[in-house]
């Protein structure tokens, strides 16, 4: 059985009628981008060699071996032709110190310290450990050679203490373009993001602007004098959540950013939550421009759905693509901008590609992965609901049915929440809630207040009130499916992940309507999150201050200050390298108080597994992690022996 993630890169052709083709021999290769010119395709090939980094390669399309591009200290990220064909600007975090020792042979006894001084509030990052503030990401070029005998050398056109990002060209490849951020410490004040250019041949940088939010993906405009990027604009008051719209800005000094979507009330450039990572489920990619430049093309989410839409350039006039009940992952355009290449999941389909006339006419699935191994399993497909909650507003959920389900028989129920809490479920494959249905378990997965893809409103709701009135959401759903008359009431499940471990402890402080309760990667105590995670609040977006100002509301809105009310029993989930949710300030703490007061409860831990641990963690760990949530179910709600889960006798 495989125990990793292979990734290679293949060709398709656009006519859909031949099979893929392997292009690359490596396991960890990834992010391919085309020469302007079609010659060769560059990407970045990791290695599981210990000490080793990513670097960028080389493939001539001509036919020939793969060549090392790079050979930076601390690795190479992020390609990015220049439109002649004749640089790539990629990301690096290599520093002076590392270039230093290249060569060099330690003296006999030599050492380096180990020994970390922190001076930044945030200092751990979940998925990358300790956070070396000496490192950060600077922009580097590299000239393409013709082959791998003329190998050129790299050279870093940044330098600082800031790291850079968004690396784009200008149109006639003398210039590079980046983003930064030059507060050493953003997490304290709202995001002012600086937009520089650097000559493409080295020398000084340039401020061209600064703008008062986060910047993601920027694109240039085809005469190239304007951007366009996704980004969420700074409110005052700080809200707990600012819906993503797409900007366009003059390339120019002191330029000021215009909303295109400002009275679209749908999340640009967003996505849904799957249980799949990414290269498996897109990366999304960004805006890009039609190439008459009137138009700029983006993904957007809309009640469940992830599509893609043409926004007029000048007026934001939208005109949809692509449609129906699927979530669009990533996307790209041909090089003469006739034609679209985009990546499409469904709930019983993970990612395919297609390809469609720009206006979305004539698609075409190009690939058809998964087509063998799917057609052996019973996927089945979820049922819509849209029910009213208490204060009137409409609620969006999905049922996922057993393959063989029957409307006279009664079945157990799992509640299944997201985390975000600003996110959504929607119409993207879940093998988890497949996994679930197949076990004989209704699934309900709703999106309550908070939730992403409803409108500005909608999302920012909770505000203050998280968890709140979304448990009132969550329980009105389990109450909607239970009206249709197949759930066995006496079995019903809660499950959720990071924010949906919080609606899990919370509701299982308000009901014990619940037979069992699974807990993954929560949090259970608001004050020891915020002085642990790496997930800052510095800001009073979801309280009104610091646990030492809004003491009441931390306390009154921690699941451990009621969890005397609890009898439901509990699993919880955790990773043991998990810094958006520490496991301390979550199930950690709530499993010792359900010791204490012999409610039935057991831990379940996972070694060097972060936060994405259902998405992209140690494949054997993602199985055995379903199994662990299943099985407590099939203990408490269908009578399975699981001697495992219980406290040890002697032996």
């Amino acid at each position: 059985a495989k125990t990793n993630y292979d990734t290679s890169v293949w060709r398709v052709s656009t006519n859909g009628l031949e099979e893929p083709v392997r292009l690359t021999s490596g396991t960890r290769d990834s992010n391919p981008r085309w020469s302007p010119d079609g010659r060769f395709l560059a990407f970045v090939r990791s290695t599981e060699t210990p000490g080793s980094f990513s670097q960028i390669h080389l493939l001539p399309m001509k036919g020939g071996e793969a060549f090392h591009l790079t050979n930076v200290a601390k690795g190479a990220s992020g390609p990015v032709w220049s439109p002649d064909g004749k640089w790539l600007a990629f990301g690096s975090s290599t520093n002076p110190q590392d270039i230093a020792k290249l060569g060099k042979t330690p003296a006999p006894g030599e050492r380096e310290s180990d020994v970390r001084v922190i001076t930044r509030a945030v200092y751990r990052s979940d998925g990358g450990g300790y956070i070396d503030s000496t490192r950060p990401n600077h922009l580097w070029v590299v000239g393409v050679p013709s082959g791998p005998e003329d190998m050129p050398t790299a050279k870093q056109l940044t330098s600082g203490d800031f790291s850079e990002g968004n690396f784009v060209w200008a149109k006639d490849s003398s210039r590079v373009y980046f983003t930064t951020n030059r507060n050493p410490e953003p997490y304290y004040s709202t995001p002012k993001v600086e937009v520089h250019s650097v000559p493409a041949s080295g020398g000084e940088t340039a401020l061209l602007t600064r703008v008062d939010m986060g910047i993601g993906s920027m694109s240039l405009s085809p005469d190239g004098k304007r951007f366009a990027f996704n980004g969420s604009v700074v409110h005052d008051p700080v809200r707990s959540y600012t819906q993503p719209d797409l900007w366009v800005m003059d390339v120019a000094q002191n330029a000021k950013p215009k909303n295109l979507t400002a009275k679209f009330d749908f999340d640009m450039g967003a996505g849904l939550t799957g249980d799949q990572a990414a290269p498996r489920a897109g990366g999304g990619g960004g805006p890009i421009w039609t190439v008459d430049g009137k138009a700029i093309i983006e993904r957007y989410t809309k009640e469940g759905r992830a599509n893609l839409a043409a926004f007029d350039a000048d007026s934001g006039k939208v005109t949809e693509i692509t449609k129906g009940d699927q979530a669009v992952m990533n996307f790209r355009a041909t090089q003469d901008g006739k034609r679209l290449v985009y990546s499409i999941s469904t709930p019983t389909r993970i990612t395919d590609l297609y390809i469609s006339d720009r206006n979305g006419s004539n698609a075409k699935q190009l690939t058809r992965v998964n087509d063998a191994m799917f057609s052996k399993l019973n996927l089945t497909e979820p049922e819509e609901i849209w029910y009213t909650s208490f204060d009137g507003k409409r609620v969006h959920t999905w049922v996922q049915k057993p393959a063989d389900f029957d409307p006279k028989k009664k079945y157990p129920l799992i509640l299944n929440i997201h985390g975000g809490p600003h996110a959504a479920y929607g119409y993207v494959f879940n093998h988890e809630f497949q996994w679930m249905a197949a076990k004989g378990y209704v699934v309900v997965y709703p999106n309550p207040r908070g939730s992403t893809s409803y409108g500005q409103d909608f999302g920012n709701i909770i505000q203050h009130n998280y968890p709140g009135d979304d448990h009132q959401d969550l329980m009105l759903a389990v109450d909607e499916v239970i009206k249709r008359g197949y759930i066995d009431e006496k079995k019903l499940g809660i499950t959720g992940g990071s924010g949906g471990g919080v609606l899990t402890n919370w509701a299982v402080t308000k009901t014990d309507r619940f037979a069992a309760a699974v807990s993954q990667r929560d949090i259970s105590d608001w004050a020891n999150w915020w002085y642990t995670a790496d997930f800052t609040q510095f800001q009073p977006s979801w309280f009104k201050g610091a646990p030492f100002e809004d003491v009441e509301g931390f306390r009154q809105r921690s699941a451990i200050t009621h969890v005397a009310k609890i009898k439901t029993p509990m699993m919880f989930i955790l990773g043991e390298a998990d810094w958006r949710t520490p496991s301390m300030a979550g199930g950690e703490e709530l499993f010792r108080a359900l010791k204490y007061r012999k409610i039935p409860t057991v831990m379940v831990r996972f070694p060097n597994e972060g936060h994405e641990l259902s998405r992209s963690g140690q494949p054997w760990h993602r199985i055995e992690r379903l199994q662990h949530i299943v099985g407590w179910f099939d203990k408490w709600m269908m009578n399975a022996s699981k001697p495992e889960y219980e406290v040890a006798g002697p032996r």
